[in-house]
């Protein structure tokens, strides 16, 4: 009998949409990145998603995050997130957290309650922080590298994060990681340069103005970045390799 995860389960297999029904997935960040990963894994057959983040839909979303429309402006990321799931996936369990992941809100999360992690923030503190209490629980876990000022998708691979090059946050990454004793770490970046913004072509929204600078962004490259790294936690879910 056909159902809406059919067309999947031809390419994956009975157990395989098994395994990604009882899973459990943490998407930290429901930006440009973290939207794109937690519909497909949703799309995907996964049976829990836990979505974190603090920020509302704003104007400057429009431009590349899939929860950003304008009937969704000023609303909680994750309710917006929460019901989009919910309309894809009736049966699926979507917990909010209406908070950013920080160190000092680390408690409030189960690490050990979770099947894969995704790291889709933007700060470093709370990267580190969780890339570090995963792989100390064994937790699988893939981190977003930078994806702003980029404009080829087609340059975004995954790779451990010993082996990047160019990403000047995966530099920083790597420094910090090897300091905490972190030896490995999948993730998804580009070799692509970063491109230089012209600083006349800035405008800064009322909550961004005390941003040193903020990165240039399109619809085609944090798309890719959020959809590669759902493919990685479904193939790793469900035990295929490539």
């Amino acid at each position: 009998m056909n159902n809406q995860f059919s067309r999947s389960q031809l390419l994956l297999g009975t157990d395989a949409m098994e395994k990604l029904k009882s899973a459990r997935v943490a998407v930290f960040g429901i930006g440009g990145v973290g939207g794109y990963t937690a519909e497909a894994l949703a799309r995907c057959g996964v049976g829990q998603l836990d979505i974190v983040d603090d920020d509302k839909v704003s104007l400057t979303n429009l431009n590349r995050q899939i929860i950003a429309l304008h009937s969704t402006l000023g609303m909680d990321k994750v309710d917006v997130m929460f019901n989009r799931l919910k309309d894809i996936n009736p049966d699926i369990i979507v917990n909010r957290y209406k908070c950013f992941y920080l160190p000092e809100t680390s408690d409030c999360f189960d690490f050990t309650q979770y099947s894969y992690v995704v790291d889709a923030v933007d700060t470093v503190a709370a990267k580190l922080d969780i890339i570090v209490r995963s792989k100390k629980l064994g937790i699988p876990v893939i981190s977003a590298m930078g994806a702003g000022n980029k404009l080829s998708p087609a340059m975004l691979e995954v790779s451990d994060i010993y082996k990047t090059s160019v990403c000047p946050l995966a530099r920083v990454m790597r420094t910090e990681l090897r300091k905490r004793g972190v030896d490995s770490l999948k993730v998804v970046y580009s070799k692509e340069p970063p491109v230089k913004v012209n600083p006349e072509n800035i405008t800064y929204e009322p909550e961004c103005s005390s941003r040193r600078s903020i990165p240039g962004s399109v619809s085609f490259v944090p798309s890719v970045a959020g959809l590669i790294i759902a493919s990685e936690v479904i193939k790793d879910i469900a035990g295929i390799n490539n």
